[in-house]
């Protein structure tokens, strides 16, 4: 199996002082400065430290056209993608948009039959069910060359919205907001779809505010569609950076006050959880996957109508819907993850940098979990692969740190120029088409990619860690502090480290290791998941601390993420 070892990051003592003299917590002083916050101010998540829009190249430009439009009573349809961000991005942007006079309704093209972005099928589609004057993108359309085209062809103008890496040639469209084209100085680059839209809608309420739109009218509040760009961001897995946690912690806010979309509301129910305490963790592994179910097994415009019904009642059936594909998701999943276990059967970590996967009974939808569960089983950068149509093969492939996923597929394509028919995406996240006679082909291409780019000692899982927590600190109100902050990508949730005796180890269900540690006399409940081996006497813990409930009472439990001998 893959090495694992614990590593410490690394804290600029300079940067925690200050923290910590302008009036932080010691400890959250510490965990802020090892990643890379050294002002106060970047904490702040009060919407008054959002990064204006106006740094957004073309933000203005699409403010102005969209004020043009919908002053002309011109038809706009959005063309959504079909994950929670895409989802979410479109519930944002119909809800903005009727709000502020536009005549606007949406399209969601199934993935199995189109395929991802603004594809020229997809146009013809839209322009037979829907009619429209203007096609607005959401999380998709900086690939979209040929479907702008056709778009153009048929007298429709396009607006892209989006985040993904563009190529080097960007789309023929009237107007192109995305925080990572050429030349734009955005200081974030790392907005979700939903976020770049909701900046949009922005720069529009500005420009009708300008033109005197609500002199007479109260203009419309845009920060209640919070709840939405939150979800979104999270589910997305982008860096939360300064921006995105000002946008996800004032979703969040809303959410425990109970102010928030009926939807939103649906999905916390029939999820179990408690919008009163929601957590970033609610939205990405709750939430998010309810919502990722519809696009991966049938068609998100359920998710999507989930998020824009006002309708208590619909809201909760369209959950309990959701919630229902998502069970079926989970078991397609499991049955694959077996399957793919025997495909790696005889797979040598030691001998291979990167997987590749291709079964024949494979769902297109589910690939991409499946791939992120061997990245996580075996730490490589996987693809799986599963059919598409007539002899084309769909991809859909996760990375580890170091590995830039989209660059690595460039590169391939490069050297062999056959190999793969499309690809897009990101560093850590991509897909890509190829025939199925060339699996093994793109395999061995993709493996010398591996080979040449990473090391032995990148190849090696690292459980970051913060380092020994005081032992003051080992308390449910610290646990509450802790709670009270965004964490999440690139802003990863703290896990602390430390030295323990052993007291006593069980197995609990077959699957879970329960322990009792010692340090300093004090003793602690520890569970490590999924994990059976036992442990030595004496063992060096990286944990996470919880809050475990348990007949009435609150009591301190560590979270074993690994475990060494000392």
């Amino acid at each position: 199996m893959t090495r694992t070892r614990i590593a410490t990051r690394p804290c600029p003592y300079r940067e925690s002082e200050l923290l910590r003299q302008g009036g932080i917590h010691p400890v959250l002083a510490r965990l802020y400065a090892s990643r890379g916050l050294s002002n106060a101010a970047e904490l702040s998540s009060e919407l008054t430290a959002l990064i204006p829009p106006s740094g957004l190249l073309h933000v203005d430009a699409a403010g102005v056209f969209l004020a043009d439009a919908i002053a002309a009573s011109k038809r706009l349809v959005i063309v959504a993608d079909y994950d929670c961000d895409g989802a979410t991005a479109c519930a944002v942007a119909l809800r903005g948009l009727r709000a502020m006079g536009a005549n606007v309704d949406f399209i969601v093209p199934n993935r199995f039959e189109y395929g991802y972005g603004l594809t020229p099928e997809i146009v013809a589609l839209t322009a037979r069910e829907k009619s429209p004057d203007i096609i607005i993108t959401v999380d998709n359309g900086i690939a979209s060359i040929d479907g702008v085209a056709e778009a153009n062809r048929r007298g429709i103008q396009v607006v892209v919205t989006d985040h993904h890496l563009p190529a080097d040639t960007l789309p023929d469209a009237a107007v192109i907001v995305n925080p990572n084209q050429p030349a734009c100085g955005f200081p974030s680059k790392h907005l979700a779809g939903v976020g770049v839209m909701f900046y949009v809608l922005l720069a529009l309420r500005a420009e009708l505010r300008r033109r005197g739109a609500y002199e007479t009218l109260p203009q419309p509040k845009l920060d209640n569609l919070l709840d939405l760009v939150a979800l979104g961001t999270v589910a997305d897995v982008v860096r939360l950076d300064s921006n995105n946690r000002v946008l996800v912690a004032q979703g969040l806010k809303r959410m425990r006050k109970g102010n928030m979309h009926a939807g939103v509301a649906a999905l916390f129910r029939v999820a179990g959880r408690e919008a009163r305490s929601a957590t970033p963790f609610d939205l990405g592994f709750a939430l998010g996957p309810r919502l990722n179910a519809a696009g991966r097994l049938q068609d998100m415009s359920l998710g999507i109508e989930c998020l824009i019904t006002d309708d208590e009642g619909r809201a909760w059936a369209l959950a309990q819907q959701l919630n229902d594909i998502n069970l079926k998701r989970r078991e397609i999943e499991a049955e694959m993850q077996d399957t793919a276990l025997l495909h790696l059967d005889d797979f040598e970590p030691a001998n291979s940098s990167t997987i590749s996967v291709f079964d024949e009974a494979w769902h297109q939808g589910v690939i991409g979990i499946v791939a992120s569960r061997l990245k996580e089983k075996f730490y490589r950068p996987t693809i799986t692969f599963a059919p598409g149509a007539d002899g084309w093969i769909k991809g859909s492939g996760r990375s580890i740190p170091g590995f830039h996923l989209r660059d690595a597929l460039d590169l391939v394509s490069k050297r062999a120029p056959s190999l793969i028919d499309k690809f897009g995406g990101h560093a850590m996240a991509a897909g890509l088409t190829i025939r199925a006679d060339a699996f093994d082909a793109f395999s061995k291409a993709f493996e010398a990619v591996g080979q040449a780019w990473l090391s032995q000692q990148q190849l090696e899982r690292v459980v970051e860690t913060d380092g020994p927590l005081e032992d003051a600190y080992y308390t449910t109100a610290f646990i509450e502090l802790m709670d009270g902050q965004v964490w999440g990508q690139g802003f990863a949730p703290p896990v602390f480290c430390d030295e323990f005796r052993v007291v006593s180890q069980r197995i609990l269900k077959e699957r879970h290791l329960k322990l009792l540690l010692e340090k300093n006399g004090v003793r602690f409940d520890a569970i490590w998941f999924g994990h059976t081996d036992a442990l030595g006497e004496r063992t060096r813990v990286a944990f996470r601390l919880d809050a475990n409930e348990y007949n009435g009472t609150t009591k301190v439990q560590l979270m074993v993420e690994h475990a060494e001998p000392v």
